[in-house]
């Protein structure tokens, strides 16, 4: 159009990243009660898992059994937050991934993903949360061969998991392949016990 001033055509606006699939409620506790019921179950407790960490594991459990996903999973963030406790044996890989330590303050910019705009930092987080779900059900279904837990299926569901994870995001069909692998876990692993104080201390020094 004449008269009308040189300049580039605007470029049209980055869709913002699709968020993960959000599921059933109950089966995102499961995401993370499963896999924290192999971690108090792992032979590197003596004699059974300690009374601090077990407390909140049943809190979730009873949590989840009345219908309550969001008290299964407050009761989950605190059960993380022991897992990191420095006096505890320190938890094998991939179950060091369930712990979450509260971090010292520190600036805003010092995070590498503050300049991130929100959707973006959310696919990250969901992608990382992801890979992690993977690692940890292939550590659960290797504890549980070993430990002569029936594992039938186990393996086409994993399979399934990482060809869905070697796309980009997070394909629905990932956690159409790892939600049930941790709901027929769930139904074969037996119930962690609780150590004596003795056998927790022994334990901690070992730590």
């Amino acid at each position: 159009m004449p008269g009308a001033p040189n300049r580039p055509p605007e470029a049209a606006a980055a869709p913002a990243p699709p968020p993960a699939p959000a599921g059933d409620p109950a089966a995102k506790v499961l995401r993370r009660l499963v896999p924290s019921q192999v971690a108090l179950l792992l032979d590197s407790w003596k004699g059974g898992a300690p009374p601090e960490l077990l407390a909140p594991f049943e809190k979730a459990e009873a949590a989840l059994a009345a219908g309550d996903a969001a008290g299964a999973s407050g009761a989950l963030d605190l059960l993380s937050i022991r897992f990191a406790e420095p006096r505890w044996p320190s938890l094998a890989e991939p179950f060091r991934r369930l712990r979450v330590a509260i971090p010292a303050p520190m600036p805003p910019q010092w995070d590498p993903e503050h300049a991130l705009s929100a959707p973006e930092k959310e696919l990250r987080r969901a992608r990382r949360f992801a890979d992690d779900q993977l690692r940890l059900a292939e550590g659960c279904a290797a504890w549980a061969r070993q430990h002569g837990i029936e594992a039938a299926g186990f393996e086409p569901a994993l399979a399934a998991a990482r060809q869905a994870l070697g796309a980009e995001g997070i394909p629905p069909e990932f956690y159409a392949a790892i939600d049930p692998f941790w709901a027929t876990l769930r139904s074969r692993l037996p119930r962690p016990k609780a150590a004596g104080r003795a056998a927790v201390a022994a334990a901690a020094d070992d730590g």
